[in-house]
């Protein structure tokens, strides 16, 4: 290692800066994998009761672009005092814990949809597809504002890169479904009706991330607030 400047202060802030890079990279390792495990199970039970796919490939390939646009300001993202104060390797079984609750959830609110938009709209294919990608990309992009942090998300800001990413690529993602830029891609407009009720499902599950992620982040709580006991 060479220092270009004669403090150990700056050994200090480029641990600090690596354990704050480590913390963001596990946001979005957490983001990445819950979302598509949930997706797959979503898609394998539309796959059985659905006639017809519940998007169409090129609807699928325009979701992941814009969701992963959304999540590009992540790196610039804050993290907790207690994240950086203490030294964390990778936790696979945290990982895969967060990812086997977390995923399971927004499937329950993906079939939601699908039985809202099939038994009590009676959505044609068209409608089916813009109704649920407009739910699939809402709860994909909010839910980083509720799982970035193991406090409640009202305790911690967002950074304003971040923030600014994900409501960008929200705001891409509806207008693409709800205006004549989504025709060529099979998207028609809405009644207020499906869109208030693809709203509430949204906002239901943002309240049952947040609870369910005291759970599904229990073990990497605990750690942080265990420490060892010295032996004399």
């Amino acid at each position: 290692m060479i220092m270009l400047e004669s403090d150990l202060h700056v050994v200090h802030d480029a641990v600090e800066e690596g354990r704050r890079t480590y913390a963001n990279i596990m946001k979005y390792l957490r983001m990445g994998t819950s979302s598509n495990f949930g997706n797959m199970l979503s898609m394998a039970v539309a796959s059985v009761f659905i006639p017809f796919l519940p998007l169409t490939p090129i609807q699928v390939l325009l979701n992941n672009l814009i969701y992963d646009l959304s999540e590009i300001g992540i790196p610039y993202d804050t993290v907790e005092r207690s994240t950086i104060r203490r030294p964390h390797g990778l936790e696979m079984s945290e990982l895969l814990r967060f990812t086997l609750i977390m995923g399971p959830l927004s499937s329950v609110f993906d079939i939601a949809a699908f039985m809202i938009l099939l038994h009590g709209f009676h959505a044609s294919p068209e409608v089916f597809h813009t109704a649920w990608f407009v739910e699939s990309m809402a709860t994909q992009i909010l839910v980083i504002f509720f799982i970035r942090s193991s406090e409640p998300f009202w305790k911690g800001r967002p950074h304003r890169i971040l923030v600014a990413t994900s409501l960008s690529g929200l705001a891409l993602a509806i207008a693409f479904a709800l205006t004549p830029l989504g025709n060529p891609l099979g998207f028609l407009p809405l009644a207020p009706s499906i869109l208030l009720a693809m709203g509430l499902l949204v906002i239901g599950y943002l309240a049952a991330a947040e609870l369910v992620k005291r759970t599904a982040m229990a073990h990497r709580r605990r750690h942080f607030g265990v420490h060892p006991q010295r032996h004399h």
